[in-house]
């Protein structure tokens, strides 16, 4: 209808609109109308094409964010949107967020060497910070074939990387420095529970210690479900979409490009990555929205 009306209103000049009208089956009233809604209407394309501006900013400076995200940022910045128009913006600018590719298992199930209960039964949250906390190892390719491995803890109640450890290797080492670094970074995790999956470094007698020594309750999901572990798997995921696939590479050219592309992406992600659990607020700023709340009560 609308490209009618455009028609009519390019040739009005030569054949008239009452004879246009009546050949394209429109009505006179229904064109004037049209035509009168004219400022209206370039004013909100104007309005559009300032967000879109926006929209491809926000989307430049991070391709991994999607229309959720954009929307939470748009709207802190003060604009009244909602997320059914930031897709459409970016659908005809042809913006889009980066896509979960399928991801590669690499923990290796192992016999726990003595029962360990699952804590969590697949309710990943928290009502509190430091109280239950997740964590993986995944692997990270780099030159030439090679791996470095990473180790995580990450808040079950803000999804805040608390402790990670890097490295060559995934002997038991790995996963306590992590726990370790998480400890130093709370201050304290006694009493505090971590959630893993079956794999020999959290099954160890070793890491049995490391969380007797800090007082953590230790908990397990069953054997190869990945799903017993999905707030860690996610987190994964996330990472490597954002560091490594979603640019398009299969590994890092270096050790030092892996590290320092990790390295900035946890930061990243601690401080300002908005996370859709949090109500899209990054996990520093929901942890600290939290204690604000809680002095004022």
């Amino acid at each position: 209808m609308v490209s009618r009306f455009s028609f009519v209103q390019d040739f009005r000049d030569i054949f008239g609109v009452k004879r246009l009208c009546r050949v394209l089956g429109l009505s006179r009233s229904g064109f004037h109308a049209w035509e009168q809604r004219a400022s209206a209407r370039a004013e909100r394309a104007a309005r559009d094409a300032e967000l879109t501006a926006q929209i491809a900013a926000i989307h430049e400076a991070d391709p991994a964010n999607g229309s959720p995200r954009i929307t939470a940022e748009l709207r802190e910045r003060g604009h009244h949107v909602n997320h059914k128009r930031v897709e459409r913006l970016m659908r005809a600018a042809g913006l889009q967020g980066i896509h979960l590719r399928t991801k590669v298992r690499t923990t290796v199930p192992a016999p726990s060497r003595e029962p360990v209960p699952d804590l969590l039964e697949r309710d990943f949250t928290a009502d509190a910070s430091n109280i239950r906390y997740v964590g993986d190892i995944t692997y990270l390719p780099v030159e030439w074939g090679r791996f470095l491995y990473l180790a995580t803890v990450i808040d079950l109640y803000s999804r805040r990387l608390v402790g990670w450890s890097i490295a060559d290797h995934m002997r038991t080492s790995l996963v306590a420095d992590a726990l370790e670094a998480a400890a130093r970074e709370r201050g304290s995790l006694d009493g505090a529970v971590f959630h893993s999956v079956h794999c020999a470094q959290y099954t160890s007698a070793e890491f049995a210690a490391v969380c007797g020594r800090l007082g953590v309750a230790r908990s397990l999901g069953a054997v190869g479900s990945s799903a017993d572990n999905a707030a860690a798997e996610a987190f994964n995921a996330t990472l490597k979409r954002e560091t490594l696939q979603g640019l398009g590479l299969k590994r890092w050219p270096t050790v030092r490009a892996a590290r320092l592309a990790v390295f900035s992406w946890i930061g990243w992600h601690n401080t300002r990555r908005r996370h859709s659990a949090n109500g899209y607020l990054s996990p520093l700023v929901y942890e600290q929205r939290a204690v604000r709340l809680k002095l004022a009560a």
